[in-house]
């Protein structure tokens, strides 16, 4: 892979001739629209077929007033990813037709899609995960199997690689459900496992009202802790992963910069300094890219 392939130019995007998949990334999940950007050409649409895929199951808790609702609307994916492994006819709809293009051009694991979707409808019943454990379970669904079909289109099925997406997608899960925590609160529903708020002692009004306590700092610290055991775990083989799967693992490069920041606001998830995107985001993933780092 060329160097240029590698290091795109900070700030700039493919608005020229963009797809409907990417510009819908693009708007709607940064982090992922800039790795993708360290992808050989020819891999990058169908990164973002599977990156839109994931924004529309992951937000239909938002768009539906009933759990039944939601659970039809996982349903109806879950039958066109079906239809895409098994040669049906591919529905007209602007992410299903390149997602289907993409599942049969690289065949990658039906298993991990549908447990991304299983995930989802754990997101339709807004109970907060009993355990650390739970929640990283959790994590692996939603956010570590995604990674693992990022690196299988790329390519990559190695055990290095295998091992690498798996951390790194559990690390960079952890810290997007802290990054989400203030959404999450404002629309009364927690992510923090049950008996980590009970140990400290969490006062369900301070969170509701995005107002921090002792007790929701040292909750984060817990949850921040384990995010970055997983994505330390993950580089720990780093030699021993392609270049090659660098688009795939470089979410982990944006979830140590949230933590570091996170830590520097003294574990306080509400504070608006964390609201506010990395301006130095692109150039972080350019020099990561540059010392084959994640």
């Amino acid at each position: 892979m060329s160097q240029e392939t590698l290091t795109p130019r900070p700030g700039s995007d493919i608005r020229d001739g963009l797809s409907p998949v990417a510009a819908l990334v693009r708007r709607h999940d940064r982090d992922r629209y800039q790795t993708v950007l360290f992808a050989p050409p020819e891999r990058q649409q169908p990164l973002f077929a599977l990156y839109a895929f994931n924004y529309e199951i992951a937000r239909v808790r938002e768009t539906v007033s009933e759990v039944m609702l939601g659970r039809i609307r996982l349903q109806w994916w879950r039958e066109a990813v079906a239809a895409a492994y098994d040669g049906g006819a591919t529905r007209r709809h602007v992410v299903v037709e390149p997602l289907a293009e993409t599942i049969r051009a690289y065949a990658p694991s039906r298993e991990h899609f549908d447990r991304l979707i299983d995930a989802r409808e754990i997101d339709l019943a807004g109970e907060p995960p009993a355990s650390l454990a739970v929640l990283e379970d959790y994590a692996e669904a939603s956010s570590a199997r995604l990674t693992a079909l990022a690196a299988e289109i790329l390519g990559l099925r190695d055990p290095a690689t295998r091992g690498a997406a798996h951390e790194i997608g559990l690390g960079y899960g952890l810290a997007g459900l802290l990054r989400a925590m203030p959404f999450h609160a404002r629309t009364g529903h927690s992510m923090i496992p049950a008996d980590i708020a009970d140990r400290h002692g969490i006062d369900p009004g301070d969170y509701a009202a995005l107002r921090t306590s002792p007790a929701i700092r040292a909750a984060t610290q817990a949850l921040a802790e384990a995010a970055a055991a997983h994505l330390a775990r993950g580089r720990e083989g780093r030699r021993r992963v392609p270049r090659a799967a660098l688009a795939a693992l470089l979410p982990g490069v944006i979830a140590s910069r949230f933590l570091v920041r996170l830590r520097r606001a003294g574990f306080d998830p509400f504070a608006p300094a964390l609201a506010l995107p990395d301006p130095l985001q692109s150039w972080r993933l350019v020099a990561a890219a540059l010392r084959r780092r994640y």
